[in-house]
């Protein structure tokens, strides 16, 4: 029994030695503008896909080899006059380790779809650490502008960590017929061979097939191109999925422009978007977190 109580108390000592270091929690805010199809009810329809990456978390000893940590998330959405247009908070519970040092503690993801009126708006997010007294709040804050332009335009591009798949379901998982896995702040690490994506083309000219160009750009100038075919479809918006080979990037901050050409010979450009992602060989991205229903 002697030795069970010294142990117990060296992991304990140990599990706080790990906390105190610990810097405070992240919180990564991935925020895509779709539009709401629902005729009576204009506006948009926002995606906020949340991550606490669980590394910033404390671990707090529960049992004889058992270790959790606890969060929670509050999301605010405000109007330009300050008013709340939404309010939430989501508790986070992972799973409980037996060890934590542990060199890869799963991400906690979820995600929001929000119906809001076209209009100027401010997303807070913020993380509170469950288990720590100081130092355990972090707020990110991010202005969200909510506008539909009047000819052809496509929403956010969304990143993601592996090819849509075609759905027929209809979850928080689900978009324009596809099931759409996320990664964490655009964030691809080791391992990641492609750029998955996925965006909306609204008002497209009907009866013509339009030509898509996929650019993929780095800071030094390295490039990956491609060219795919687009034919609008009649009364809803069009969706554009498609991959790029991650192989000739180097490390770093990557930029992905979509842009979609019609008129004669396809040379017109009509609209255009672009996402900003990370390429890292030095860590596994938190790619694919499992969203909670």
């Amino acid at each position: 029994m002697r030795f069970f109580l010294l142990f117990a108390a060296s992991a304990l000592s140990l599990a706080f030695a790990s906390a105190a270091q610990a810097g405070p929690p992240q919180l990564l805010l991935d925020v895509a503008r779709f539009r709401n199809l629902n005729k009576v009810q204009k506006g948009a329809e926002v995606e906020i896909y949340v991550t606490v990456p669980t590394q910033s978390l404390i671990y707090r000893q529960r049992a004889p080899k058992a270790f959790q940590s606890a969060a929670t998330v509050t999301l605010d959405i405000l109007k330009a006059d300050g008013q709340a247009a939404y309010h939430e908070v989501v508790t986070l519970k992972p799973p409980v380790l037996n060890d934590t040092t542990i060199a890869i503690k799963n991400p906690q993801s979820f995600l929001k779809r929000i119906l809001l009126p076209d209009g100027k708006y401010t997303l807070r997010g913020t993380v509170r650490d469950q288990y720590r007294s100081t130092g355990g709040e972090t707020t990110v804050e991010k202005p969200l502008v909510l506008e539909a332009p009047t000819g052809p335009f496509l929403t956010d591009v969304v990143l993601l960590s592996g090819p849509a798949v075609r759905s027929g379901g209809a979850d928080n998982f689900s978009r324009g017929g596809y099931r759409l896995t996320r990664t964490p702040g655009g964030n691809y690490g080791r391992g990641a061979d492609n750029v998955f994506f996925y965006t909306e083309l609204h008002n497209a000219p009907m009866g013509q097939a339009l030509r898509v160009h996929y650019h993929l750009t780095t800071p030094d100038g390295s490039a990956a191109d491609a060219d795919a075919d687009l034919t609008p479809e009649s009364g809803r918006p069009t969706t554009v999925v498609g991959q790029l080979p991650m192989g000739p990037l180097p490390e770093g901050p990557f930029t992905l422009f979509i842009e979609v050409y019609g008129g004669l010979g396809n040379k017109t450009l009509l609209a255009g978007h672009r996402a900003i992602g990370q390429h890292t060989q030095s860590e596994y991205a938190p790619a694919g977190a499992v969203v909670p229903r």
